[in-house]
């Protein structure tokens, strides 16, 4: 079995599929995801899975790295498995990566902007990630990552709010607000932030337009906060789940090229 982990800054995913089959993508023979702070609880997710080959990316620093490899590990009673870390490079899984300094993208958005450009590919995108960051980035139809944007995600503004303003509250996201101009604080710290986050994507989208004129660009949403903020939106949207894992995927899967 081929093993996915996309271990973020909150929580950490993971799907399982036969690494000899190219299956659909998104589709899993088995999946989950736990918090980070949860991360030992993996070696008995993936026990007795039969594991001959693991793709991570991991943005949750060294200490996440160490503790993956440790789950791994105990997942395979010490077994010798194939363990690859997913990063990002100039060229990879139909994306071809336009940073200055290619490696220094981050290896989550590399990934799930290699998982939308194969789910839509010759489809120009704006690939917007809804988690502890919201990050919204740019491929053209062709494949070409143009660069992005990284703003704080929508708990974080809030949490920002509550911690460094002596008189506001830490609020609930889930807030059913009914207009933009809120009557009571709570509501009008949620219905800013969301502000912040829809008026950031559609932002990002006119520029694309503006800058492509002959592009139909589509607008892809995913994270944890996608479904918070989607209704904000003055924008069409394909909402999808897992991107980073789709993008692993498509990268694991993909034809090794001719000798």
């Amino acid at each position: 079995m081929l093993l996915l982990v996309d271990a973020g800054n909150t929580r950490i995913k993971w799907a399982l599929l036969d690494s000899l089959a190219r299956p659909v993508l998104g589709a899993w023979h088995a999946a989950g995801s736990v918090a980070r702070a949860d991360v030992a609880q993996l070696a008995q997710a993936w026990r007795g899975c039969r594991i001959n080959r693991v793709l991570l990316s991991n943005v949750a620093g060294a200490e996440m790295r160490n503790a993956l490899e440790q789950a791994v590990l105990r997942a395979t009673a010490g077994q010798p498995v194939a363990l690859e870390w997913f990063a990002s490079v100039a060229e990879l899984g139909g994306v071809r990566n336009h940073y200055l300094q290619p490696a220094q993208l981050g290896c989550d958005r590399f990934a799930a902007v290699i998982g939308a450009h194969a789910l839509f590919p010759q489809q120009s995108l704006v690939v917007a990630t809804c988690g502890t960051a919201t990050t919204i980035d740019a491929v053209s139809a062709a494949g070409d990552f143009i660069g992005g944007m990284i703003l704080p995600g929508l708990g974080l503004m809030a949490a920002s709010l509550a911690k460094n303003t002596a008189q506001l509250p830490q609020v609930a996201l889930h807030l059913n607000l009914t207009q933009p101009f809120a009557d009571h604080t709570d509501a009008a710290i949620v219905s800013g932030c969301l502000a912040a986050q829809a008026g950031a994507i559609e932002r990002a989208l006119a520029a694309y337009a503006n800058a492509h004129p002959d592009a139909e660009v589509c607008c892809i949403l995913a994270g944890g906060a996608a479904d918070l903020i989607a209704p904000h939106l003055s924008i069409a949207c394909k909402r999808i789940d897992n991107l980073v894992l789709i993008g692993l995927q498509t990268v694991a899967t993909q034809p090794l090229p001719p000798c």
